[in-house]
């Protein structure tokens, strides 16, 4: 084992790994607060068609399959934007159109399943000095973008209305995640491969929420999980095949164990929330956030039409970039 891990093949793998456990994790939390976590498999799906694309025209399957995932990502805020149709909606359409779309273009290409299954399924530790190179370049640009940009993109991800109340740009923030998320998947392309990319973006920050108490906690948790499972399930794969002759694919690997992190966490945040929610069964409000409105002209309730907000022991509603919650026979304001 030890001598596998001098290899330059092996050390390649390893770096590639870690920079993808890194990166993914932070554009995944914001589509678990976006409610988006399948939008890492349809862009996945998509990319399917990039690569299909690229071993046609003979262009690098990895540029090809960024491109059309960022057209694709482009595609689907766009339609969500305008409420042409639902969300879940038009990810099916990625899902189904890209991944035809791959297969067939794959055939005209008279290119067999074993190459397609490289990106399909990931294919590590054949992982070049140019891949290495691209991967970092744009894991860079998503960690940068992800966490230099985080107060906007919480506010965003949180609750639009206030973000525009705020005058932020909601549709281009909307917009850079998708892209981001697009980007993600095709770094991750050839870690666990495009139909198992979604879980390395989504996996570790479910794992973190079970001990994280905020935002930023979540994020951090969240990467830390991720570059675990990616180099450990290298490791584990790796050991696996040379001690025990076990042909273990690093990218199954890479997720099963994140899945793990899941299932061990999980207990250990049921009983967190538990102890806090019998020593702090609701949560004091500042003095200072508790305004009392005399008068308003409008009675909110479960269909006044108004985005509601869970707020500690009571719901706020948004209402004209103003927080209302009912309060008696008055609203508070937060």
């Amino acid at each position: 084992m030890i001598e596998l891990l001098r290899e330059p093949f092996m050390q390649r793998a390893l770096l590639a790994a870690l920079v993808t456990g890194l990166a993914a994790p932070v554009i995944g939390t914001y589509l678990v607060q976006r409610r988006l976590a399948l939008l890492g498999d349809g862009l996945g799906h998509v990319a399917v068609t990039g690569v299909a694309l690229g071993l046609w025209t003979g262009f690098a399957p990895t540029w090809t399959a960024v491109a059309v995932a960022v057209l694709g990502a482009v595609a689907i805020e766009a339609i969500r934007d305008r409420g042409h149709t639902s969300g879940d909606l038009a990810l099916a359409l990625l899902f189904y159109g890209g991944l035809a779309g791959g297969v067939m273009i794959t055939g005209l290409a008279e290119q067999g399943a074993v190459t397609l299954q490289r990106y399909l399924f990931g294919s590590i530790t054949s992982i070049s000095i140019s891949d290495i190179w691209f991967t970092l370049g744009l894991a860079l640009v998503i960690v940068v973008l992800g966490l230099g940009l985080l107060p906007q993109l919480f506010t965003v991800a949180q609750d639009q209305d206030f973000a525009k109340v705020a005058g932020l740009n909601v549709r281009g923030y909307n917009l850079l995640v998708a892209v981001l998320a697009a980007v993600t998947v095709t770094v991750a392309m050839r870690t666990v491969g495009l139909l198992l990319v979604s879980a390395l973006m989504i996996v570790p920050v479910a794992a973190s929420q079970q001990l994280a108490r905020s935002f930023r906690a979540t994020i951090g948790g969240a990467v830390a999980v991720g570059a675990g499972a990616g180099v450990g399930g290298l490791l584990v794969a790796a050991y696996l095949s040379e001690e025990h002759d076990l042909t273990v694919a690093p990218g199954p690997a890479i997720v099963l164990l994140a899945l793990a992190c899941f299932v061990a966490t999980w207990p250990v945040g049921v009983l967190l929330r538990r102890r806090q929610r019998r020593r702090r069964p609701f949560p004091a409000l500042p003095t200072d956030e508790h305004l009392v409105i005399d008068a308003h002209d409008h009675v909110h309730g479960p269909d006044c039409g108004h985005p509601a907000i869970p707020h500690g022991d009571h719901v706020d509603y948004v209402h004209d970039g103003h927080r209302h919650a009912p309060h008696g026979e008055h609203y508070d304001e937060h």
